[in-house]
Formats: structure tokens, sequence, C-alpha cells
């Protein structure tokens, strides 16, 4: 059955696509942990979205700068929730940037925001994913946010990714019901944890689900029967690259990475996090390297071409040399960028 989310579905093609779509897409959001604490919405937003610390800025801009700097677009999934808490305007601010400068805005949720909201959407109900709502309460949650999206600028929203990937089946028929053709919630690190969605360990490709086309975040196993996603600052630039070539020779239809608006900062935000970075810069050189990789947006998929069908995909295998040197890479980082400074 054809998803009725995407009405100019053609028919699924049974030979593997010339290209590889490569979406690499920021979670973009400000920090319910932040808020937490008593953070202002000024201090938030320029340590969340401008990655601002005492030696400048490495969030949303730096992200865009390099992305630009090898002809690259980027997915940004926005989350609007802070909305309720703060004004629609800081979701303005947030929107208006990425859109000015070429890439593309889709829809993202943390629903922890609602123990702060002035006025709650769901009579006062709380839960920290989306996932843990009814499905009456998702529609109206997910519909809010994709109202508050387009009201600060963005497109309306095809694809959707939820917080923590917290995400479960109503998560998809909600998104069926409103209209968003893409889900890129399931992270195949967190199924049984806070992703709920009914989808098998082994998903790589697209497959159709309750109504919407599921894309789940890609990776490769960096130890036998062991997947790690493919996340700036979960993998190597080495691994990254291996997993990318990987997916243009097998001829995979997409590769999905993920980081996040704050990734490339140490972890108390104070510093950059240069290893990181690094690891932001080779990927992008290595997607314009590369005649089969095509960096792409949810607005130029092609169901048909990406649906599963009868192609048979298969993860990066695990090399131990590889992942020996990721482990040695991430000690230097995290000694040289994530150590608390002593004073004197």
């Amino acid at each position: 059955m054809l998803c009725h989310a995407y009405p100019y579905v053609k028919t699924i093609l049974r030979e593997a696509p010339a290209m590889t779509h490569v979406l690499i897409s920021v979670d973009t959001e400000l920090s319910a942990g932040g808020q937490a604490r008593g953070q202002g919405i000024r201090e938030n937003f320029e340590s969340s979205i401008l990655g601002r610390c005492p030696a400048g800025d490495f969030g949303v801009g730096w992200q865009m700068d390099r992305l630009e700097q090898h002809g690259l677009k980027g997915v940004f999934f926005v989350d609007p929730m802070p909305a309720l808490v703060h004004g629609e305007q800081v979701i303005a601010d947030i929107v208006g940037p990425i859109l000015a400068r070429g890439h593309e805005v889709q829809l993202h949720i943390h629903t922890e925001w609602l123990q702060w909201a002035n006025a709650s959407p769901v009579a006062g109900r709380s839960g920290r994913n989306i996932g843990d709502f009814d499905l009456d309460d998702q529609v109206r949650l997910l519909g809010l946010a994709r109202d508050i999206l387009v009201r600060a600028g963005a497109p309306r929203p095809i694809a959707f990714r939820a917080g923590n990937y917290g995400a479960d089946d109503n998560s998809l028929r909600a998104l069926a019901a409103l209209g968003i053709a893409w889900d890129t919630s399931v992270n195949p690190a967190y199924l049984g944890g806070d992703c709920r969605v009914s989808v098998a360990q082994g998903q790589i490709g697209a497959v159709e689900k309750e109504g919407v086309f599921l894309l789940p975040v890609s990776g490769f196993f960096d130890r036998p029967r062991h997947f790690r996603p493919a996340q700036i600052c979960a993998a190597s630039g080495m691994e990254m690259r291996a997993a990318l070539s990987h997916a243009a020779e097998t001829k995979q239809p997409a590769f999905m990475i993920v980081t996040h608006s704050f990734e490339m900062l140490s972890r108390d935000r104070q510093r950059p996090n240069r290893s990181v970075m690094a690891r932001f810069d080779s990927l992008c050189r290595a997607i314009a390297d590369h005649p089969s990789l095509r960096a792409s947006g949810f607005a130029d998929l092609d169901p048909g071409e990406l649906l599963d069908g009868d192609r048979k995909q298969e993860r990066l295998p695990a090399n131990l040399l590889r992942t020996g040197l990721r482990f040695a890479d991430q000690l230097i980082g995290t000694w040289r960028y994530e150590r608390r400074l002593l004073p004197g």
C-alpha cells in the first residue's frame, strides 16, 4: 500500500540508484537541561544554537560555513517547543538564518519543555518523549510544533525526528495524520530503550510503516554485532569515511548522519572541541570528493528509489584497527578538550 502522506510516489525501482543520498542532519535545539538549571533564554540560545564560547561561535553558523565551503546542503531538525515557554520569536531567530543560506528545516520535538509551558496543549500531561503520550496527544503536540515552525518562516515540514529518538508506532500514525511523509526517529542504538518503534534492529534502508516512510539513522559495526551510529561525536573520521565509501560501493540509496547544533563544543560548552570539528570537516570533504555521494535534503528524495524492495543492504563490518584508533582519538580529544581547566 502506498503511503498516503506522500501522494506522488513513483513505482518502486528494483535496481540500485547510481548515487547515494547523504543526509547531514543537525538536531537544532535549545537545552532543556539549561532551562532546568535556570539558564536564561539568551544564554541558552547563544550556547545551544550559536555554539558560543570564549573562543568564538561554533554552532549552526560554523556548521553551515563548513557545509557551504564544500558545496553541501544540511538538514536542520528544529525543535519549536521552547516557544511554549519563551515565545515564538526565538524559533524564528533559529529558522531564519538557516533558510536564508539555502539549507533545509524539518521538525524536531523535545516534550521535556511541557513542564515549563505557560499554557499546556495537553491538559498538563507531561513526558520525556513524544512516545510517552497517546495518539491523540501526539497528533495535538506534533501539529502544534509544526504550526509554530511554519509561523517562524519554515516551509511545511515533510520530515520529523523525535528528541531522544523517543518515538513509538503512534508517533508514525500521528505523522501520517498530519501529512508528514518521513520519519527518522529510529536509531538502532536506542531501540528497546527510548525508541519504541517496532522495526527490526537490522533495518538499514527506508521502509514504509504506519503510513509514513521511515529512514533510520545510519551506522556501522565497530565490533562484531555491535552497532555504532553515524554521529559526528561518536565516530572517528576514519570510521565515517569508511562507512560512506561502503554505502557508495554497495549502492545504498541513502546514508543518514546525525550531529547537534552544539556538538562542536566541549561537554561543558566552555571551549571548542577541535577534534570533533576536524571530524566534521573531514566528513564534508569526503562527501564532496566522492563521485557517488550526494548531500541531499528530504525534498530531494524519491521514496520509490529509497524503499528497500528486494535489495539487500549490509552495514560496514567491524574492523578492530579502526575501532582501536577511534578509542585513541577519543582519549586524546577528551584529554585536550574535555578536561576542566584547573585554576591557576
